[in-house]
């Protein structure tokens, strides 16, 4: 959440800031219950001032009449007090992170601006086919058996094809532990708290899935379960920098997405991801937002994938981003870029909701924190449309097969 002492004493920075992500109302909405809720708080403080000065000593009748009053004015004022707090701390939920001033302007995805490109794109004297039309009786990607078992969007990786996308995983494991990353293996099931702490909730719960006997929810990124990792702690200032990378499972509704990316597994309910999560100081975030921007660079350039990075204009960050890039790979097929990695710098934004601060000269301070994508099965994807011949063939990076894919996935 943001700071509301600072909006309080800098409402026109915070205003104008807001502006850029379409929040200026609602911020003007959350002072103006701030003020309500301040001025019911000091009302029910005097009442209860009087309150305890009217009860010294034995009470006349008349003393006692006017302690009955006092305690239903004080009932009242705590009833409007607990109103005022609740309105005040909904509207605090729903406001997002100031962007960051070198954030992209704009409302929307067409609003990105771009940063630079990578590689050269190739060129096909055959129609290429689309990674689920690849394949052969050893390997292969089949959507229709996954809708059987599970519904649209959910898919079978089979034979190389699951060879190649688990040595995916294990190259950008390794890579990243190299660079110091330290692994987690996290739950993928978690509480409201880290859900609302991670600004998941409230304003992507149509995108969650909830499991509503046990009141828990299945996470859609480890992003969740590693900002949860050191909530209500407080880390000592030479243990930051603390980095760490996760692989999980998991799960988006995709809510409003009907009729976008229906056809393969771009875009599919469950799959699998390693993350990139880092704990810092304040002023190291943005260093270190360009620190995990050149490893997803370097990631993608091993895979040999031709890409470009997008500066994500500010109305399409989520909520807890202050500034986002994502790398968006070629996909002949489709004839564009499309987004296989992201990263966001959160600031204090996910550290207020989690209460995780750290200490400095003595004093406590919200750490900054910030994530990445290392890599999802989208990266494959462009492999499988980029390396392929007339055959269907797909030749595999060498860096795939030195964690056990095979050099090549045979064509149909």
């Amino acid at each position: 959440m943001i700071d509301l002492k600072a909006a309080r004493q800098e409402p026109d920075r915070y205003r104008h800031a807001l502006a850029r992500r379409g929040a200026a109302e609602d911020f003007d909405a959350l002072l103006e219950a701030d003020a309500s809720w301040r001025s019911l708080t000091e009302r029910a403080e005097a009442l209860r001032a009087a309150q305890r000065s009217s009860s010294k000593g034995k009470p006349t009748e008349a003393e006692l009449d006017q302690l009955r009053q006092l305690r239903d004015e004080l009932s009242a004022a705590q009833a409007a007090l607990n109103e005022a707090a609740r309105q005040r701390d909904e509207l605090l939920a729903r406001i997002p992170n100031l962007p960051d001033p070198t954030a992209a302007d704009g409302m929307d995805e067409e609003d990105a601006e771009l940063v630079r490109t990578w590689g050269e794109r190739p060129k096909f004297d055959f129609e290429p086919r689309d990674a689920t039309d690849l394949g052969s009786p050893r390997g292969w990607i089949d959507m229709a058996r996954g809708a059987r078992l599970s519904g649209s969007r959910f898919a079978y990786r089979i034979g190389d094809v699951a060879l190649a996308e688990m040595a995916l995983y294990r190259f950008v494991i390794d890579k990243l532990t190299r660079l110091g990353f330290l692994l987690v293996l996290p739950p993928i099931l978690v509480g409201e708290r880290a859900m609302y702490g991670t600004g998941f909730l409230p304003t992507e719960e149509s995108n969650l899935y909830h499991l509503e006997k046990d009141d828990l929810y299945l996470t859609g990124t480890s992003e969740v379960a590693l900002a949860g990792l050191h909530t209500d702690e407080r880390l000592e200032e030479d243990e930051l920098p603390a980095r760490y990378a996760a692989f999980t499972t998991n799960f988006r509704r995709e809510a409003g997405a009907a009729g976008k990316d229906t056809k393969g597994m771009f875009r599919v309910h469950q799959f699998d991801k390693v993350e990139m999560y880092v704990y810092c100081v304040p002023e190291q975030s943005k260093v270190i937002h360009d620190e995990l921007l050149s490893h997803e660079e370097q990631i993608a350039q091993e895979l040999g994938l031709p890409y470009r990075v997008m500066n994500i204009a500010v109305g399409d960050l989520g909520a807890p981003a202050a500034k986002k890039y994502d790398i968006e790979a070629w996909f002949p097929v489709q004839q564009r870029y499309r987004e296989i990695t992201s990263c966001s710098n959160t600031t204090d934004y996910q550290a207020r909701r989690l209460n995780i601060r750290f200490r400095r000269d003595g004093k406590l301070e919200f750490a900054h924190t910030l994530n990445g994508t290392g890599a999802t099965a989208r990266a494959l994807l462009s492999i499988m449309e980029n390396f392929q011949d007339e055959h269907g063939t797909v030749a595999l990076p060498e860096v795939l097969t030195r964690f056990g894919a095979p050099a090549k996935i045979e064509g149909p």
